[in-house]
């Protein structure tokens, strides 16, 4: 924020350092290990009297001035030009903090240099034992130079109790100091080893050679298991969310986890076979190639430190961005006008795009390249759009912690988005063009209340069945619609009828055969263990059936409706005839109609790319499930992409507990991981905090502009929206989660961490549910049934139970369920979208001409023979 910001965009800050250090580094620890392979080859040379090998020794020493001296030199001030330029502000910390460490540590490198000039120009001109003695201090000299950087390098990521104390020797002899001490004194023996077998084999006497390489395998093979058991211990003294980091949660960490052995194991090996009489010209290959293994050793360890490291530069102290998190407070601040440098200072409609490069310069450049090779920041966001890139920049840093959190208001979030999106992606623009759809008619059977002996209502349980309808890859939900029906005898006292009669559904032409356009059926087997016929259910039931009876109602539950019609196209509200016969003589006593909303509609493409499967309206296609897929499996360590591309997929309740209506016979899942609901609101709510419902629509199929526009019921027309029941994405997830943390999971905590509430003043004020059977109750709103206030809310009101949810209740007389009058769940009286008031308010449509309440506007003749002279019968407050 204070410094200007080196424009390097095709590679990004983390290449140079990388080049340099890894090189200055490999270079650096050979110069330690090397001395004392000076000093004791001497002497077993001048103790053998084999002038071979001292003549060796010589040529190796002007090689070891000219790599450590020259190269190491220049390379290491490169390191220092390169940090000082790329991270000031990080440089500028560790000199304030270690400034008389780094005076000693210039110090021990001034009595290196002149050490090993006078060893070298001595050779010939010193006495032996003073010649060795000047061997041994320019060892010393380099090692405790080592001893040092040790010492801050190791600070940089476990500063230890210098945070608290800032006392110089805390932070130097920081937890990491003895285990890397170790680590790094073996890795400059091994490294000396290996750079003696390529100096060895230019030895000409052949048993001089023979002797070197010899030596020269002791030292590695002497170093290698030190190297190994120090690495356990360098990762053991690590703080526990770092270590948690480096074994568990990092995706690039299991590879290097894997190459630091391996390669260790081939420098091992490979050493012991150079030891053997193998032909000469295989032995410089095999040389040269262990010498490239010690390079990888070397660079395996520092990228692990490195990224181990992450976020942080300087943990606690400097982000990875050169900027310190007492800077950057209050981090949703706006970060513009804080910026120096900086040519924008606010974002407009006109400088969105400029406001966002200065925020991605300030913010993403130090790591992330455009166009490079290293950390090509396209390659990690080509697939998505701006409110995909958004809603990446709201979540970062929040559980995944290698990725420092983004500083700056929403508008400012919005322009970074906008700027890698359009500007460096070449993406249009977004824009939520609305689907166009047709009214829906339909053929209600004639009512006249003068004749009717019957009457027949019909509702589906739920205002719409959501699936992803990606079944070659997950499901989400099974295929399946529970319609409900209840049957009254008109009269003067109406009765509920249940006994003698038998009620059957049929599906409408076009949705007889849900198979013909759904892989559920071929893909069943894997996803609910057992195979199914097509066009049959989980529960059993088929397109046409016969509902069950039950407690004065009947039911078919898991009706298999899809909203694709066998002839193409979408149709998210298939209409059902519901036909009631006697069952002694067949004669038909009433016929209703019921829709049973179905839909695909989920918008999971705005992060995981792709777009919709079908008529580029509704769907998750294919790619769009695979990326879901590898974003899981490289989260949670599974396998499921691999699965699904074997023509295995799974179902989501196969590991997440599922209560829901559709979870389909995997649902009880595994009982330690969180329910399926409170994992999916938990983890996404992180990436979409300060969202209104329009982040439900992302995922439900609520959109208004969709092509389902499930939301549909008397509170949305009043601009009642999700967060007034449910609450904001955030207090949704945290109820969820609070009761999963009660039963003791420990993954709801961490998925708590970050959240806080938007509806009540904290998250102790949260009151725990659980998903699908506690749900906002409506008389919380609807007091004694009367209107409610225009500032109500029902979130953190729950239902005690299943019972008491609006679907399964029922009027005070216990015959009627409160949904046969009032409409289901989000579809209640006068639900209204683009698909017009028919399809939506068919039992009043069809018993009272017009949309509403059934019964209201004292039309009590509907069930009724007789006038009624008025009464609270059904609930309180009914007649306003």
């Amino acid at each position: 924020m204070d410094f200007p910001v080196w424009q390097n965009g095709a590679f990004g800050g983390g290449f140079f350092i990388a080049l340099i250090a890894v090189l200055h580094v490999f270079v650096a620890h050979f110069a330690v290990g090397g001395g004392l392979f000076l000093v004791l080859t001497e002497a077993k040379a001048r103790k053998a009297g084999s002038a071979p090998i001292m003549a060796y020794l010589h040529r190796h020493t002007r090689f070891f001035l000219l790599l450590t001296m020259v190269f190491g030199a220049l390379s290491g001030v490169g390191i220092w030009f390169t940090i000082s330029v790329l991270s000031p502000q990080a440089t500028l910390v560790l000199i304030r903090t270690f400034v008389w460490g780094w005076a000693t540590e210039w110090t021990f490198f001034a009595g290196e240099i002149a050490a090993l000039l006078v060893y070298y120009y001595g050779f010939d001109r010193l006495e032996p034992a003073r010649h060795q003695l000047v061997g041994f201090f320019y060892f010393l000299f380099a090692w405790l130079s080592l001893f040092t950087v040790n010492g801050i390098i190791g600070f940089m990521l476990t500063p230890g109790q210098w945070p608290v104390t800032l006392d110089f020797w805390d932070g130097l002899f920081n937890p990491t100091f003895l285990p890397s001490l170790v680590l790094r004194t073996a890795m400059a023996l091994l490294l000396a080893g290996l750079f003696g077998f390529g100096t060895a084999l230019g030895i000409r006497d052949e048993e001089a050679r023979e002797t070197m390489l010899r030596a020269a395998c002791r030292w590695v093979v002497y170093a290698a298991p030190v190297l190994l058991l120090s690495g356990w211990w360098y990762v053991g003294v690590l703080p526990p969310s770092v270590r948690d980091f480096v074994l568990r949660r990092s995706t690039e960490m299991p590879a290097l986890r894997l190459a630091y052995p391996v390669l260790l194991l081939a420098v091992a090996a490979g050493s012991l076979a150079l030891a053997t009489r193998l032909p000469l010209p295989v032995r410089r290959a095999l040389a040269a190639l262990l010498l490239l293994c010690g390079l990888g050793l070397i660079g395996t360890f520092e990228t692990l430190r490195e990224a181990a490291r992450k976020p942080w530069l300087i943990s606690g102290l400097v982000w990875s961005t050169d900027i310190r998190p007492s800077q950057a407070a209050p981090y949703d601040a706006p970060f513009l006008p804080r910026l120096k440098w900086a040519k924008v200072r606010q974002v407009t409609a006109e400088n969105k795009l400029a406001a966002g490069h200065a925020l991605y310069t300030a913010q993403c450049l130090a790591c992330h390249a455009v166009g490079g090779p290293f950390k090509d920041i396209r390659n990690y966001t080509k697939h998505i759009g701006s409110e995909g890139v958004s809603a990446f920049l709201a979540g970062q840093g929040k559980l995944f912690t290698q990725m420092p959190p983004f500083l700056g208001n929403p508008a400012e979030r919005e322009a970074l988005a906008a700027y890698v999106a359009e500007g460096l992606n070449g993406r249009p623009p977004e824009k939520d063009e609305p689907v166009a759809v047709e009214p829906a008619t339909v053929d209600l059977p004639a009512f006249d209340p003068d004749t009717a002996s019957h009457l027949l209502l019909a509702f589906n349980t739920l205002g719409v069945v959501a699936t992803a309808g990606c079944d070659g890859s997950f499901t989400l939900a099974v295929p399946g619609n529970t319609l409900t029906a209840v049957l009254v005898k008109r009269d003067v006292t109406p009765e509920v009828v249940t006994a003698n009669v038998s009620l059957t559904y049929e599906a409408p032409d076009g949705f007889k055969h849900p198979s013909k356009r759904s892989d559920f059926w071929k893909y069943a087997k894997s996803l609910t263990g057992r195979e199914l016929a097509p066009d049959i259910s989980t529960t059993g039931l088929g397109p046409d059936g016969t509902m069950a009876a039950g407690d004065k109602v009947f039911a078919a539950a898991g009706i298999p409706v899809t909203p694709y019609p066998d002839t193409g196209g979408v149709n998210s509200y298939p209409v059902f005839t519901v036909t009631a016969k006697d069952a002694a003589t067949g004669a038909v006593l009433a016929t209703t109609r019921a829709v049973a909303p179905t839909s695909t509609e989920m918008r999971c493409f705005t992060c995981h790319g792709g777009g919709f499967a079908v008529d580029g309206t509704t769907g998750v296609a294919p790619d769009t499930a695979r990326d879901i897929l590898s974003v899981h499996d490289k989260r949670n360590g599974t396998d499921m992409a691999q699965r699904a591309a074997a023509g295995q997929p799974v179902a989501c309740q196969s590991c997440h507990p599922d209560a829901g209506p559709n979870a389909g016979p995997e649902a009880k899942g595994l009982p330690e991981l969180l329910s399926l609901s409170a994992a999916i609101h938990g983890f996404h709510a992180n990436y979409m905090t300060g969202s209104d419902e329009t982040a439900c629509a992302r995922c439900h199929p609520t959109a208004p502009t969709g092509v389902t526009q499930a939301q549909r019921d008397n509170h949305n027309a009043a601009g009642i929206g999700c967060p007034r029941c449910h609450g904001f994405m955030e207090d949704h997830a945290l109820s969820l989660l609070a009761a999963e943390k009660a039963a003791g999971k420990t993954a709801a905590a961490w998925l708590m961490a970050p959240l806080a509430p938007r509806s009540v003043p904290d998250v102790a004020a949260i009151h725990p549910r659980a998903a699908w059977t506690q749900e906002p109750d409506c008389l919380t709103c609807h007091k004694d049934f009367t209107r409610p206030a225009k500032d109500a809310t029902a979130f953190n009101a729950w239902t005690k139970d299943a019972s008491g949810l609006f679907r399964n209740r029922r009027e005070d007389t216990g015959n009627i369920p409160c949904a046969a009058c009032h409409g289901s769940p989000h579809a209640t009286t006068v639900a209204v979208n683009d698909y017009g008031l028919d399809v939506n308010n068919i039992p009043s449509m069809q018993y009272m001409g017009a949309p509403g309440v059934l019964g209201s506007g004292k039309r009590c003749d509907v069930c009724h023979t007789v006038p009624m002279e008025g009464g609270d019968v059904h609930h309180a407050n009914m007649e306003r």
